[in-house]
Formats: C-alpha cells, sequence, structure tokens
C-alpha cells in the first residue's frame, strides 16, 4: 500500500476516534507474543510490516522465515536485532516454512502474518490477551483484515459445504441486509464471530494450540493449507474466530503477481478442491465444486445484467471446469 493512502487511512482512523496506541490494553501481553512471518523476494512489503511491529508492539519478538530469497528480504530482516532469521537454501512453501518459523517460538501466543501485513496499531494485543484469559478451550482467531483504503477482505468464510456457503452460490451477500448479509459474508460483522475457516494472512492462537495442529500440511506448498488448516481445527473441536476489534492492513498477493503475473485461479481452484477432499473427504470436495461453479457463473449473469465487467468470474469459472475435467489426482 502506498504511503500516502496508509498515511490518509491512519488519519482517518483517528477522526473516527479509534487510538494507535490504546493504554488500556494489557501492555505485558507482548512479551507474550511472537510474530512469524514468510518472506520469499519480500524486500518491498516487508520493511512496513518490521517498522509496524517495532512501532505498535515493543517488547514482541520476531521470527523470519525466508524461502531462499534472492533480493534484499534477509539484510533487511536482520537488520532488526529483535527479529531473528531462519535463512533456507531453498523456496519449501509457505505452509512448511511456517512450521519452521514455530520451531524457534518460545512464547505462549503466535500470530502468523504475511510480511505483506501492516499492522495500524496494537490491536494484536487483543488477541494475545484473548488467548491467554479467554475461554478455557483453544481457538484460531483472526483479526480484521482491512485493505490500503479501508475496505474489509473477505479473510473469513463459512465452512465449505455448509447451508451458509451452499446459499451464497445463488445469493451475493451483498443484495442481504443486515445479520442475512454477515451469515453468508462474515468478514462484515462488527462484533466477534465464529467462521468455518481464515485465510492465512493474519492469524493469532497459542502456539502449542499450533503446534498441535502442525499448523500446516506442508505438502500445500502455497494456496489451500489455510482451509485445510481451519477444517482440522474443527474436526478437533478448535473454532475459528473472526475478532474485528484487532484489525491489519493487507497489500494481498505481492509475491504472487510478479510470478504468474495476477491470480493463478488454476492453482486456486486445485488448493481448494485438494483441502476439502483431504479434511472432509471426496465426495464433500465434489460438492463444494459444484457450489464454486453455481457461484461463478450466478455472479457472470448477475455482473452481465447490471453491466459490470465478470472477467475475473468467467477466468475463475474455467478454471474450475479445467479441474473437474481433470479429475483427481491420483
Amino acid at each position: 500500500m502506498p504511503k500516502r493512502s496508509l498515511a490518509g487511512f491512519r488519519d482517518a482512523l483517528t477522526v473516527l476516534g479509534e487510538r494507535t496506541v490504546n493504554p488500556r490494553r494489557p501492555r505485558g501481553a507482548a512479551v507474550q507474543l511472537t510474530v512469524v512471518t514468510v518472506t520469499h523476494n519480500s524486500e518491498r512489503v516487508l520493511g512496513a510490516l518490521l517498522d509496524s511491529v517495532e512501532r505498535y508492539l515493543p517488547g514482541v519478538r520476531m521470527v523470519v522465515v525466508d524461502n531462499a530469497s534472492t533480493d534484499g528480504s534477509l539484510e533487511l530482516a536482520g537488520s532488526r536485532p529483535w527479529a531473528s532469521v531462519v535463512p533456507l537454501t531453498e523456496n519449501v512453501g509457505f505452509g512448511l516454512a511456517c512450521n519452521l518459523g514455530l520451531e524457534h517460538v518460545g512464547t505462549p501466543v503466535t500470530a502468523l502474518l504475511n510480511p505483506d501485513v501492516e499492522l495500524l496499531d496494537d490491536s494484536l494485543l487483543e488477541l494475545v490477551h484473548e488467548t491467554l484469559e479467554g475461554p478455557g478451550q483453544p481457538r484460531l482467531l483472526a483479526p480484521l483484515v482491512l485493505s490500503g483504503d479501508g475496505s474489509r477482505q473477505d479473510t473469513v468464510h463459512p465452512a465449505p459445504c455448509s447451508a451458509a456457503e451452499l446459499t451464497r452460490a445463488l445469493i451475493p451477500p451483498s443484495l442481504l441486509p443486515g445479520a442475512a448479509r454477515v451469515a453468508l459474508a462474515p468478514w462484515w460483522a462488527h462484533r466477534p464471530r465464529r467462521v468455518g475457516w481464515a485465510v492465512g494472512c493474519a492469524l493469532v492462537a497459542g502456539t502449542s494450540t499450533l503446534r498441535g495442529l502442525g499448523p500446516f500440511d506442508g505438502s500445500f506448498f502455497m494456496y489451500g493449507e489455510d482451509m485445510h488448516l481451519g477444517l482440522r481445527a474443527r474436526q478437533s473441536g478448535i473454532e475459528t474466530w473472526l475478532w474485528p476489534q484487532a484489525q491489519v492492513v493487507h497489500r494481498r498477493a505481492h509475491a504472487t503477481q510478479s510470478v504468474f503475473g495476477g491470480e493463478p485461479f488454476d492453482l486456486l481452484a486445485r488448493a481448494r478442491h485438494d483441502a476439502v477432499a483431504r479434511a472432509l473427504g471426496r465426495r464433500r470436495a465434489a460438492l463444494d465444486d459444484v457450489a464454486q461453479l453455481v457461484t461463478f457463473g450466478s455472479r457472470i449473469v448477475l455482473r452481465r445484467i447490471v453491466g459490470r465487467p465478470n472477467a475475473r468470474e468467467r477466468r475463475q469459472l474455467q478454471a474450475l471446469l479445467a479441474l473437474r475435467r481433470a479429475g483427481p489426482r491420483t
């Protein structure tokens, strides 16, 4: 996100009465938290994350796992004395690198943050406090994720094949009011809410909880590992919650834009299918494929009716149709 737009966003938050540092938050919680991030040629965005952690969470330790970057990511991370750098000689993928980073965590709470995430304030401490002092059962906690313009990103979702997921295949949540919209699109919630799973760009949980879950299946090189984590956690009795009192900014897909030249819809379709199949079985994965086909098809029609572009939805539909033609992997 451009520095100018972020500065404007911070100003807007101040006008709305938000505080970048809340003196009522438990400051001792900072020493209970370690931030883990995975880099791969992330120099362009990593500095903003490092600066924001240093500014808003003094005392927090950070672990940076570098997937064989060829830019200055390693040097940038190494310039911060409070950050531990784990250099890898090959790109092992996001999930496995996160798992390796977790081995270097010695605090009771861990935050998994993408390198293109930036803190706006110290509100992650809300999640630390909730992890340590909340209900006894372990949970995965997701902050509200914002774009640079302050809009909400769709980073929390109903479970695949759930009633909410099947309903929104036909009805865009934006057409519904209030509670009905939140049920289908939980990222619109203003209060803590249980969700089916959360995108892995920003997650907070007890370190022992994450270790008990893996946390990620390292066979997912990129994409799908976060959905798979949420589904496995749910099967283990560990709920995922959106906690909108904590907020971060996310630039989205900083690495994949340069590698794939845009959104790799074929990889996204395959990763989602595999995540559902491994966690819930092939029949549920096939049902989820159909729901996704209906979703993309209905959005194409609706966008055509209102005169809006639908090229993205067409590409998503084509990728999923190609996946269905290819059949399951052996």
